[in-house]
């Protein structure tokens, strides 16, 4: 006899097609702006190249926290007590593979790999590392509204124009769809565990203190980068306001499921230091060396410690 055909392989065939196309389609954009745009950014890797060096060891030095940042955020968000050189190795590898897969989903899956390593559940892995993101997003958000009225005229509401409505609309209908669907008890019961977990993590004071206070100097670190690097190149623009502008350009280019960001983010924040006044080449030599610090020089080396960490067991 043969076996029943597979019935959900058709949908997650189609979300996967969709996912690609998505994400070639945004590819495909920032490879059209990077020739569109390649005598600044020749010219701004040129900049980059005559940096100043003390500055950019500042930058380096940040991008070397973000990772004790985020380990201590990871730690924050679960009860039990980690193995700390493993944690910071697997946020270390975790960066490295979020550069691989959109939507972060690379750095979600090792930091739920290495928590069920660590003799956590899979739910509770799961509801640790979305309870993490959380507090992340919400850390940005925070930042962002602290800051606009420190630089007032910086950052502009969107319009509400025809397209942006639509969207919205949009937004609104798949939402209601989701109501709608078998999958919403599920889902509900899985957003009562995340709370619940929440609840458990804030009656205990140094969790709460790991969580809140790993997120806030993982933004404050990727800022502190970015303005590390501005500095270096000479980029004309205070401190805060390059802190806010990364704020609000890495917040939009989370909507655009690309690996790490690429060529949205660098898109957004481009954009943004441009449109706050900077020369292009500043701009663009900003963004290469932030890029270059947080990215690339840790690229491979990540990839090593993943392997290694897969090697010994530890994912």
């Amino acid at each position: 006899m043969t076996s029943p055909p597979d019935l959900a392989a058709p949908p997650v065939r189609r979300r996967a097609h969709w996912h690609v196309s998505v994400l070639l389609a945004v590819l495909l954009g920032g490879l059209y702006l990077v020739r569109r745009h390649w005598p600044v950014l020749e010219s701004g890797a040129g900049r980059l190249a005559g940096a100043d060096q003390g500055w950019m060891l500042v930058g380096a030095t940040a991008a070397l926290g973000t990772w004790a940042a985020s380990a201590l955020a990871q730690q924050g968000a679960v009860l039990r007590r980690l193995p700390r050189p493993r944690l910071f190795a697997a946020q270390f590898a975790a960066s490295a593979a979020g550069h691989l897969l959109p939507a972060g989903l690379g750095a979600g899956a090792v930091n739920l790999r290495f928590l069920m390593r660590c003799g956590l559940p899979a739910g509770r892995s799961a509801s640790a590392v979305a309870v993490k993101a959380t507090a992340g997003a919400v850390v940005r958000l925070a930042l962002i509204a602290l800051l606009a009225p420190v630089c007032p005229g910086l950052l502009h509401p969107p319009r509400l124009s025809p397209t942006v409505l639509a969207v919205a609309a949009g937004c609104a209908v798949l939402l209601s769809a989701l109501l709608a669907t078998p999958w919403w008890p599920r889902c509900r019961r899985a957003l009562a565990v995340v709370l619940a977990d929440i609840r458990a993590l804030h009656a205990c004071p140094s969790r709460a203190a790991a969580l809140w206070g790993g997120s806030l100097a993982f933004a404050a670190l990727h800022c502190l980068v970015l303005i590390a690097v501005g500095q270096a190149v000479g980029l004309p623009l205070p401190p805060l306001q390059v802190a806010l502008l990364y704020l609000a350009a890495s917040s939009a280019a989370a909507l655009l499921p690309t690996p790490g960001g690429l060529g949205s983010l660098d898109a957004a924040l481009a954009l943004a230091l441009t449109v706050s006044g900077a020369p292009g080449v500043a701009a663009a030599s900003a963004v290469l060396g932030y890029r270059l610090l947080t990215v690339w020089l840790p690229l491979l080396p990540g990839l090593l410690v993943l392997g290694l960490l897969v090697r010994r067991k530890a994912l």
